[in-house]
């Protein structure tokens, strides 16, 4: 199975409305991150930034083959782009109620994006937020951000510790729409060398497979999804894991 494309997108409003910022964070199969942002400095709102996150990062794929995952923590976006979107368009872009779809502009952009793309899927917020986040709010507060290109093994966040269960957050008006914390995970699995070790902690598991070529490792949220990953590798679940003791 070819791994996709993975993108990870964010916004921010500082005030909303008030000056805002984007970021994005884009892991390809070969192993390459780039990470993107930029700010608006006029009047704006987190709705806003939040669709043009995920419309440059489109952007900087389009004529990139390969299916894509798309984690983000809006659901404004997920449920517009997944299913408000197809009704505004049978309507002329009205809302349900008659009124004019807010922000039109941006999501006809990222309609067309998406249509044009093909095979893509969108999720909830991830660790890789965690840094699009950060992109974001550093630039609609005007602060300078120092943004990575480069290979996925010198990147110095668990970029792809993705849990398995991506399901759509509640919107929370109390937390801005963001998900909720993560839930803690079962175990950190990795394959270095053709050999399978578990972890208690992801930093037990990043000094594992950091620098080594060709490793792979993943998060298992349970039980199950720690079998579930075993068989996608072409492991048998029933084989011996080495367990590795943490080092603090």
């Amino acid at each position: 199975m070819v791994n996709p494309i993975v993108a990870f997108t964010d916004g921010a409003a500082k005030g909303n409305p008030g000056p805002g910022g984007w970021g994005v964070v884009i892991v390809t199969p070969d192993g390459q991150v780039t990470e993107l942002g930029g700010r608006a400095p006029g009047t704006t709102t987190n709705n806003q930034m939040e669709l043009t996150g995920a419309i440059k990062a489109l952007t900087e794929l389009r004529g990139v083959a390969g299916a894509l995952a798309i984690y983000t923590d809006s659901t404004y976006v997920i449920q517009g782009i997944g299913g408000w979107i197809h009704g505004w368009r049978r309507r002329g872009w009205k809302t349900a109620t008659g009124g004019d779809v807010v922000n039109r502009d941006l999501w006809e952009q990222l309609d067309a994006l998406v249509a044009s793309r093909g095979r893509s899927s969108g999720h909830a917020g991830t660790p890789g937020n965690e840094r699009v986040d950060e992109i974001a709010d550093g630039l609609a507060q005007g602060r300078e951000v120092t943004l990575y290109r480069g290979p996925l093994v010198g990147y110095p966040i668990a970029i792809l510790d993705l849990p398995s269960d991506t399901a759509l957050p509640a919107r929370s008006s109390a937390a801005g729409g963001r998900a909720a914390p993560a839930a803690k995970a079962h175990s950190y699995l990795s394959v270095v060398d053709g050999q399978l070790a578990r972890h208690a902690t992801w930093a037990d598991c990043e000094r594992r497979v950091k620098g080594r070529p060709g490793a792979r490792f993943k998060k298992a949220m349970s039980p199950g999804d720690e079998a579930t990953i075993l068989r996608d590798w072409g492991i048998d679940p029933a084989s011996s894991i080495r367990q590795v003791p943490s080092k603090g």
